[in-house]
């Protein structure tokens, strides 16, 4: 081993938090909202989208465009919360690897 590297059972152990992380991050939920709450969009910790609530008094045939700007700015809002949750709990894990060259690090 190189002066500076981890050894085996480190890298072992923080392989495993990251999976753990990965696992909370799936289970987790965050919502961003549009329009003073007309537009609700709920993301998982991976920036999946789980779930969109539209305010029926959103809803004009006549100006979809306002409509559509709205679930784009909620969702925008959530899967940045999203992003912000992955490097508070993925950021610290991930720079004990970085070194190894591995994808995604």
């Amino acid at each position: 081993m190189m002066p500076g590297q981890p050894d085996m059972a480190s890298l072992l152990k923080q392989a495993q938090q990251m999976l753990a992380a990965q696992e909370e991050l799936a289970a987790t939920t965050v919502t961003g909202t549009s329009g003073g709450g007309l537009v609700t969009a709920t993301v998982n910790g991976g920036g999946e989208l789980q779930g969109l609530v539209i305010d029926p008094q959103v809803i004009d045939p006549d100006d979809a465009e306002t409509l559509a700007d709205l679930i784009i700015a909620a969702v925008h809002t959530a899967t940045s919360s999203a992003q912000k949750l992955q490097m508070e709990r993925m950021g610290p894990l991930a720079g004990g690897l970085g070194g190894l060259g591995l994808p995604g690090m």
